[in-house]
């Protein structure tokens, strides 16, 4: 059975950016996870063994989010690469990473 799910909404201040202030001073940042995965045997079993555990996935993403880079995009691959590793019953998963107050002159939501 396909079963999408989804991680929300997940708030984290971490130290990632190009420009030195960024680095220094910190951003908050929301990130979105959406999996696909055959999960009919965590279905039939009702073992948390046998599905994506919600715990754990948030943690890889705190872990990854916790450690400073540049670019946002090489931040979202360590995500992706994290839960994918951990969890290969993963057929497809979308990684959205946002910055909240990205340092350009204007308002971006």
């Amino acid at each position: 059975m396909k079963t999408i799910i989804r991680l929300t909404d997940m708030q984290f201040f971490a130290y990632h950016g190009v420009l030195e202030q960024e680095t220094k001073v910190g951003n908050n940042y929301v990130v979105n996870i959406c999996m696909t995965a055959d999960l009919s045997k965590a279905c039939e079993t009702d073992n948390v063994e046998d599905t994506i555990n919600y715990a754990l996935v948030y943690d890889l993403v705190k872990h990854e989010m916790e450690q400073p880079s540049k670019l946002l995009e090489h931040v979202a691959m360590r995500i992706y690469k994290a839960i994918r590793d951990s969890f290969p019953q993963i057929t497809t998963m979308e990684v959205r990473l946002a910055k909240l107050n990205p340092p350009i002159n204007g308002e971006v939501k």
